[in-house]
């Protein structure tokens, strides 16, 4: 849609085709259906959590940043707020008015706009694009031609991976796709026992073959096949990557009490034990953990919960201040890509040009959006660099064939 916005901007008399009945759908559902537009960060932080291949955007996104992506909406009269985490959203929280802003804005700009039309082949001349071919057999010609299919996950809303085999047609190469900001499936069925119990201020960390990989703070929430939430989403691009190269070992620590250090946990789990001293150990936890977490927690340290508080050694004691600081979960998968907010891996970043989003490959192709192999964190940067990937090509693909 931003790519259709700019080429109309622009002078390009533009056709957008849509496989399904209506433009916008995975838009739709972005930021649990309240639209994470965008970020307040500065451009070098946008592009530091731009994971894969975040140097790519470079060019795109300091021609059309983050100010002009909300500059855009708000001149739609889609008033926009920064909430925690420079995370930027509409005010009225619903992505459905960014969505009819956007399309408001294409049929002001005269963009025809055909939907239920599945483009199943490009049509090309020696090494130029000419055109694309539809699932109904009709033959489109154009003078350029923007690929934005998105990419494998969220099928349901129209993104199959189609674009992979339209770029591998046109001699490209698909870097493989895995599921990135996705749900981890664990080894542990306990997980099950708390499913639906959420965490706020702890720390997750994974390890692999005991080799610290990364760490996030916040929000976390167990599941019925392992765990989710904010911090979980961030670290799981690395265990899908882990996990898609055949990699083993993997493990999850979670920090319970991360603003204490070693010896200030010690300090307080011995003033807790000294007030409940004749008190079996689960009822001698309350004030540390959640209730559901409790038998849990002692299970791990290898502690009977109906142990009494009192008879706990020291040697007892600081395993139970190590667990609470290091509770091991074992991955062993992530959830489907389908269930998977962004796809990783993509058309090849090497074979586009990084200002313009033209192939290197063939003459007037264009590529935006999660169909290349650029991928984010949360926090509205997978959203600014398909706007900025968009944009980018919309302008040049007019730019070029006037320059032409």
């Amino acid at each position: 849609m931003m790519a259709a916005a700019a080429a109309a901007e622009n002078g390009g008399n533009v056709l957008l085709l849509e496989k399904m009945p209506r433009v916008g759908r995975k838009m739709m559902i972005t930021g649990k259906g309240r639209c994470n537009v965008t970020s307040a960060d500065e451009i070098p932080d946008i592009i530091k959590n731009v994971v894969g291949n975040g140097r790519f955007l470079n060019s795109s996104l300091r021609a059309f940043d983050n100010a002009d992506v909300i500059a855009f909406f708000e001149g739609l009269c889609v008033p926009l707020k920064t909430e925690r985490g420079n995370r930027v959203f509409p005010q009225s929280d619903r992505a459905l008015d960014v969505v009819d802003a956007m399309l408001k804005y294409l049929h002001d700009h005269n963009v025809e706009i055909r939907t239920n039309a599945t483009v199943c082949e490009l049509i090309f001349d020696a090494n130029t694009v000419r055109g694309v071919r539809l699932a109904d057999g009709t033959c489109i010609e154009a003078a350029a031609v923007i690929l934005a299919t998105g990419g494998a996950s969220y099928p349901a809303t129209g993104s199959t991976g189609d674009g992979y085999a339209l770029a591998r047609a046109a001699g490209h190469t698909v870097t493989p796709i895995f599921p990135a900001l996705v749900p981890l499936v664990t080894q542990e069925t306990w997980v099950r026992d708390v499913q639906g119990l959420s965490l706020r201020n702890v720390r997750a960390t994974l390890y692999h073959a005991g080799k610290k990989e990364q760490d996030f703070f916040g929000e976390m929430l167990f599941t019925h096949f392992g765990v989710t939430g904010p911090i979980i989403l961030q670290l799981s691009r690395r265990a899908s990557e882990l996990l898609t190269d055949g990699q083993k070992d993997i493990e999850l620590r979670l920090n319970l009490k991360p603003a204490l250090t070693h010896e200030k946990l010690r300090e307080r789990v011995e003033r807790d034990f000294a007030a409940y001293e004749q008190k079996q150990l689960h009822n001698g936890m309350v004030d540390l953990l959640p209730k559901r977490l409790i038998d849990i927690v002692l299970n791990a340290a290898g502690l009977a919960p109906e142990r009494i508080v009192g008879q706990i050694s020291s040697k007892e004691r600081e395993r139970l201040v190590h667990i609470l600081q290091a509770l091991p979960l074992t991955i062993v998968g992530t959830r489907p890509i389908a269930e998977a907010i962004v796809t990783a891996g993509g058309v090849a970043t090497r074979e586009i040009n990084p200002r313009t989003m033209e192939s290197k490959i063939v003459r007037n192709l264009y590529f935006a959006g999660e169909l290349v192999d650029v991928d984010a964190y949360t926090g509205g940067y997978n959203l600014q660099a398909a706007f900025s990937m968009g944009h980018a090509a919309g302008v040049h693909s007019v730019w070029n064939l006037e320059g032409a």
